[in-house]
């Protein structure tokens, strides 16, 4: 989680929101790591994360794969972890208004999906927290 904590805070240096991801193996081996980009909708960090570990590995589905993530997933996120099938899931803070792993969606243990990744939120939350509340705080000073 911290390595995702040090991508997160490079898309702040970056005046970007600062959400960072990283996929590992099974041997605890970095095999991806991304940060969220350009503020545009889709370039969301796990999607990326996810992407550059089945790009990097030739594989099509993440089985056995875990994904750190600084920010609970929303729901696009969500059905990429889904549809690649990652078996684990370890995020920081909870977002109260696009989470998708237990706080205001549970995509991720929904009953009717046919994988259900092992998820794990709130790890090290008040320094992931603290961060993105930070960027939304300069970002409304700004305006």
């Amino acid at each position: 989680m911290r390595q995702a904590l040090g991508e997160a805070r490079c898309a702040f240096a970056e005046g970007v929101i600062p959400v960072g991801a990283l996929v590992v193996d099974t041997t605890g081996t970095v095999v991806a790591l991304a940060r969220n980009r350009d503020n545009l909708p889709t370039e969301h960090a796990e999607i990326l994360a996810i992407n550059d570990a089945c790009a990097k590995l030739k594989l099509n589905k993440l089985r056995g794969f875990t994904l750190y993530t600084t920010l609970e997933p929303c729901i696009m996120c969500s059905g990429a972890i889904l549809n690649s099938q990652i078996s684990r899931v370890v995020f920081g803070a909870w977002d109260s208004k696009f989470g998708a792993a237990g706080s205001v969606w549970d995509i991720l243990r929904d009953p009717a999906s046919p994988h259900h990744p092992e998820t794990l939120g709130g790890v090290l939350e008040d320094e992931c927290s603290t961060l993105l509340t930070r960027f939304f705080f300069a970002l409304r000073r700004a305006e």
